[in-house]
Order: C-alpha cells, then structure tokens, then sequence
C-alpha cells in the first residue's frame, strides 16, 4: 500500500515531490534485469547486487550503530570518513574492506563513483557543508537530526535536495511507526476532539551546558584533525576535558565529573558546533505532531530558561510556539520542556506519573498520550478506529526503500525542513529571550531584526555554502 504524502506536506510542495516519485518511478524500471534477492543473497539477505554502495562521514559513536542500520537494510558499506582515527576506529574493525578518509572532500572527490548513498553522522555545525557536497554529486543522503546549524542553512540543503531529486533521510524518530500511526488515526477519527495543546518534554541535556568556555589550551593528538573538525566554525584552542570541579554538578552531564569539552559527544551544548537539547531532540518529538497536527510553520515562538551565556544553551528551557488554523483543524500551541521540565500533570491523567520524555495531546474531549486515548470512558469509545496508515519498515528501511524507487522516506529532507526550522527557531527565542513573529515563508522574524542575524552564523575564511 502506497501511503499518501497529502497529510504531511503543504500544496507548494507537492508538485516538485511527485516529480521526484516520477524519478523513482523511472527508476524502479531500470532495477528489473538485477538478479532476485534470494537467488544469490541466501535466506533473508540481499542478493549482492540489491546492495546500494554508501559511504560513511561520521563514524564513530552513534554514526557506528546507525551504519549497522544502514547495512541491515540493505546498504554496502564501501567508503569511511573521520576525522578522529580512534573515535572511527570500532567502525574501521567493522568494516575493514572499505576505504578510509579523514577529509569528506577528498572522498567525494576521489571515490565518489564507488558508492551512490551518503549518511552524514558528524556534530550539527558540519551538516550543511558536508550535505551541499553530496547533493552536488546527486547521491542518495541520510543526515542525523536536526538536518543543520542554522535556517539559511537549512533552506539552502532542502533547496539542494530538491533540485538533485535523489533519496533522502534524516534519523528523526520515525512518523511511520505503529505508535505513530496509531495516534494519527486516533487524533483523525477525534478521539480527543480538536488538539488546541501539545507539551513535549525531554530529559535532555546529557552533556554539559550553561557554562563559559574553558581557558588554556591542550595538545591536539595526531589521531584527530581539530582545523577539518572545527570546519565553517570559528576557530577555537582544543581542549580535551574540563578542569576537576570547574563544572556544577547540573553540568557535567553524562560520564564522568571531568567530561570532553568538545569532542566527543559534548558539541551539542555550544552555540558554535551544536543546537542544545532542543535541537537534539526536538526533531526526534516533533516528527509525529507535525504529521498528526497537519502542521507546517509556526507563526510565533517565545522562551523562558534559566542563565542564557553568549556560548552555551542554558541547563533548562521552556519554548511555546503558536501555529494557525490548518485546513479542518483550530490553531494549536505547542509547548517545549527539557532539562528536566515537564508539563503539569491534568486531571485526566489522575493516577498517572508522567514519564521522564513524552508528548501530550490535550484536545477538547481528552488526552492522548504515548498512543493512548484518556480517560478510559473516551478510549473506549474509539477502541475501533480502523489502521488505515501503513506501517514502514523505520529509518534506514525507508531510506533504503527510498533510493531503490519506492515510496520517499518518512522524514526526507523537504519534512525535515520544517522539524528544523522548528527547533532552531526555538533555539533564537532562547539566546534573545523576546517573543518573535515568524514568516515562514520569507524565512524572516518580522518584529526583530537583530533577531534575524541569528538566522545564520558567519563561515570562516575558506568555507562557504557554496563549495
């Protein structure tokens, strides 16, 4: 069953998809003479010649796991790119038939006839440049959430993506899951009645954040690459941990009292590599909402948190967006929690505890949360709301789908786009601490123009969007 992408994109995109599903179309018939799967893949494999070539930038932590992902679905992994050779080196043992590079530049540029699929693992601050590079080269992409830094960026990559008019994905928790689904179908049928609020919450952050940038300066090991690590970002002395007691014990985050100050894993709470714990999760939250919700752009955004530093997210925020009306659906608030926030508890939940990360549909009838309709009398009512959405095979199975011509996957770029306006708008309605009025449309804040600049980041010399 083919789904239908009319409940989740705005009219003014749907033309320029349905070309690409036009070209997948082409594709697919292209595809017919390849020898059946289970003629020379054995039980449950891939026939070799089913296998799409990918190469990795990005490969060590979770870019390691989500590479097995990619391989279980049906990728080659034929090509790694790191900048770190001991963070890349569980994958290199992996995988040791693929070629290795530090520079992502140098593999597109030597090897890129060897594989047609890119995943894209490095820290946000990368995203952007490293994706304009391979849509350049018309490959199959993947990008872990969100899809980049910075909304000029994020416009100039869907932009990109669009005009390559190959595959795409970005590892948002997948819409297409049965509790996704369930809970489209659910919201659809009016189980709850019209959704006027949404709260979403997350325990995030697990890294430091709130904090100035650490002084001194450390030597830079001969396994990593700090220039190419640090990118279009400014320039900065590398550090490896933070001083003993330098950080509060709300900072220090996951792991140790003397956590890495950048690299690994810690980019996230600084402004300059990372988008905090909104930019982290949200996307992962926000990818259900959106297609329950019909939603596309909000029309304004504003924030609360604790101590906001020029560098560094703050340890906690609240951000509340306003959306407009959508087609039969009234306009809706949208409300995020982390750093340990939540929602207040509502009277329909009684005898409930919130959990530690969650989204919370509050309509005019009743709640729903995690795919489950309250209170009981209302959930009863709708006990046998028809499945009428398909269940997809997740992330890399969609991709994987995606780029052998099926159907596009679940969070493609084009979707993305919107689940990353979302939370980098979030993020300027932090650092400013003013209500912003959004255009969607002309990607402008209309009520402040300082605010504006925070819409993208100057490069540094030698790096633009353009190359």
């Amino acid at each position: 069953m083919s789904r239908s992408r009319s409940d989740r994109v705005s009219p003014a995109d749907q033309g320029c998809l349905s070309r690409r599903q036009l070209l997948g179309g082409i594709a697919a018939v292209a595809t017919v003479a390849i020898v059946p799967r289970h003629v020379l893949g054995g039980a449950g494999q891939l026939a070799p010649s089913d296998r799409i070539p990918l190469a990795g930038i990005g490969i060590g932590g979770v870019g390691s796991g989500q590479l097995q992902g990619c391989d279980k679905a049906g990728f080659q992994i034929v090509a790694l790119c790191d900048v770190d050779d001991v963070y890349a080196e569980k994958s290199y043992k992996r995988w040791p038939q693929a070629k290795r590079f530090r520079d992502y530049r140098e593999m597109l540029a030597t090897s890129d006839k060897d594989f047609d699929a890119v995943y894209c693992g490095t820290p946000d601050h990368t995203h952007a440049v490293i994706c304009l590079a391979a849509l350049r080269k018309k490959k199959h992409l993947c990008c872990v959430k969100p899809l980049t830094r910075t909304v000029v960026e994020n416009r100039a990559v869907v932009q990109a993506a669009r005009a390559a008019g190959v595959a795409t994905q970005v590892t948002a928790s997948p819409n297409t899951s049965e509790a996704a689904c369930r809970t489209c179908e659910l919201i659809w049928a009016g189980a709850i009645g019209p959704v006027r609020e949404v709260h979403i919450w997350s325990n995030r952050p697990l890294w430091p954040q709130g904090m100035a940038r650490p002084a001194g300066e450390d030597p830079i090991p001969s396994t990593l690459d700090w220039d190419l690590w640090i990118g279009p970002a400014p320039m900065r002395p590398f550090v490896e941990r933070w001083p003993e007691g330098h950080l509060a014990p709300l900072q220090v985050g996951r792991g140790s009292s003397r956590p890495a100050v950048y690299h690994p894993w810690n980019f996230r709470g600084w402004w300059d590599f990372g988008t905090g714990a909104l930019g982290d999760m949200g996307c992962h939250h926000l990818n259900t909402p959106y297609r329950a919700l019909k939603l596309t752009q909000p029309t304004s955004v504003y924030a609360s948190s604790t101590r906001v530093l020029p560098e560094t997210a703050p340890l906690a925020s609240i951000v509340t967006y306003d959306f407009p009306a959508r087609q039969d659906m009234p306009p809706v608030r949208i409300v995020w929690y982390d750093g340990g926030l939540r929602p207040p508890c509502p009277r329909q939940l009684a005898g409930q505890t919130l959990p530690n990360e969650g989204t919370m549909y509050i309509g005019d009838d009743g709640i729903i949360l995690r795919d489950r309709v309250f209170p009981e009398p209302q959930a009863q009512k709708f006990a046998d709301v028809p499945k009428t959405l398909p269940r997809r095979s997740g992330t890399w199975g969609e991709w994987y789908e995606a780029c052998t011509g099926g159907d596009p996957a679940g969070c493609d770029f084009p979707w993305a786009g919107l689940l990353t306006d979302f939370v980098l708008l979030g993020n300027i309605a932090i650092r400013t601490g003013k209500y912003l009025e959004w255009d969607g449309a002309a990607a402008r804040i209309t009520n402040d123009e300082d605010a504006n600049q925070l819409l993208h980041a100057p490069y540094r010399e030698g790096w633009t969007l353009d190359t």
